[in-house]
């Protein structure tokens, strides 16, 4: 999103983001104040007051129903949230993130709002604004809405409430931006009429992520293996990984005195840091695994620099990609996948000359990747290493936002001219043009 923001400056457009307020962010999942640096100043940022009533820790602020029945308060929290937007959490949001959308428009009148979900109650406030405005809008669901894309199974039928929302919304968009080919096949089947308004826009990564050379490892201190994103999957998925860490050690002599860092967030709200990972990669130290908890986005291309393999956790299948294999694919050093094998992160894998394969999650094939990624770590020539990291180069987020901005900018341009033409045969005014984007 800060590349997207950045990227319609750069085609000469205003641009004003309309986010939640920073504290509310910290409540939720923590934030990263380091990635403000690389916003263009030129973006203007509106902060709602908005914040998730659930996440409050302060027990002092609970009112009589929710300290004597916390797990009956939420459930009549998510009904009441509901009834507004069909969102748990959220739904309650949408009055507030309307009127902004339509303060925001009056002062400075919009010629495009962006609407980027997580949470969906975002696209409320772009109907309202094309219902009352008459501006149009795109959606980037970056993860579809209507498939589950851990199970791979459709979230809801069209004729759910949550349904006819979804296709009220893609009725009028201007384009669909979804993460990965199989959530844009989904999509396309959905709704066939709307198929040629769904694009592929993928994550990409920041090409200062990249430690940008060719590495050697230290030997006589020990391999290092890492992985670096949230902690998402299971306890159960943690578990198999580390046991096939302690397989690998105890075969293979490179690894006997190797060490496994983990970094990122673990959980949310009240229970950031206290979930059982947490208790598994402690109990887990003797065998070498170090929890180093969250980095910043500063911190990223070092901490790539100083380890000598990676480990990509991954939960889903086939319409899961996620954003940290792309990063992962530009370190140049050997990956280890963790995660089933119809994966699309292994479609974007594919060609990577350091990449040990898809095994799933089977623990003998995985202390054997492991086994595979220690030899290539000392191995490897430097030619290699270049190799590896220019696989990565046609994903930098800054190339793949560019090309996407721009075709969304072409694509409403040529909405415009369709309508001026049929507001033309009508006698009616056509919408005036211009380069703002909410």
């Amino acid at each position: 999103m800060r590349e997207t923001a950045n990227q319609f400056i750069n085609v000469g457009w205003d641009v004003t983001v309309v986010t939640i307020a920073q504290d509310s962010w910290e409540l939720d999942s923590g934030i990263d104040l380091t990635l403000l640096d690389q916003v263009d100043p030129r973006v203007k940022v509106v902060e709602l007051p908005l914040s998730r009533e659930d996440l409050e820790t302060d027990i002092r602020l609970f009112d009589e129903a929710r300290a004597l029945n916390p797990a009956k308060w939420v459930t009549e929290l998510r009904k009441r949230q509901a009834k507004t937007f069909p969102e748990g959490s959220f739904g309650e949001w949408r009055e507030t993130l309307e009127r902004a959308a339509l303060d925001i428009h009056r002062e400075h009148p919009a010629d495009l709002l962006l609407a980027s979900c997580v949470p969906y109650v975002n696209l409320a406030a772009a109907w309202k604004l094309w219902e009352e405005a008459g501006v149009p809008y795109a959606v980037d669901f970056r993860d579809g809405w209507s498939i589950d894309v851990i199970d791979g199974t459709e979230a809801f039928s069209r004729d759910s409430e949550l349904g006819r929302w979804e296709q009220k919304i893609l009725d009028h968009a201007v384009s669909l931006w979804v993460v990965n080919d199989p959530i844009a096949e989904h999509y396309r089947a959905r709704y066939p009429d709307f198929a040629d308004r769904v694009q592929v826009v993928r994550n990409g990564y920041d090409a200062d992520s990249s430690p940008g050379r060719a590495h050697k490892p230290d030997l006589e201190a020990g391999l290092t293996f890492g992985y670096l994103g949230t902690v998402n999957f299971t306890a159960a998925h943690l578990e198999a990984v580390l046991d096939a860490w302690r397989a690998a050690r105890a075969k293979e002599p490179l690894l006997a005195n190797a060490s496994f860092e983990v970094r990122g967030h673990i959980g949310n709200g009240a229970g950031r840091g206290a979930t059982r990972h947490t208790e598994i990669l402690k109990e887990a130290e003797a065998d070498g695994v170090h929890f180093g908890g969250p980095a910043s986005k500063a911190e990223v291309a070092e901490i790539y620099a100083r380890w000598d393999a990676m480990v990509l956790i991954l939960i889903g299948g086939r319409y899961v990609t996620s954003g940290k294999v792309y990063e992962y694919m530009a370190t140049g050093l050997p990956i280890v996948s963790a995660h089933v094998v119809e994966h699309d992160a292994s479609n974007v894998l594919r060609g990577h000359p350091l990449w040990t394969g898809a095994v799933g999650l089977d623990v003998e094939a995985m202390a054997d990747a492991f086994v595979r990624a220690a030899r290539l770590a000392v191995d490897t020539s430097d030619a290699t290493h270049s190799e590896a990291m220019a696989h990565a180069d046609q994903y930098t987020r800054e190339s793949l936002m560019t090309v996407a901005v721009r075709e969304l900018v072409d694509r409403l341009a040529a909405d415009r001219t369709e309508r001026a033409e049929g507001a033309d045969s009508l006698h009616e005014e056509p919408i005036v043009t211009g380069g703002t984007a909410s």
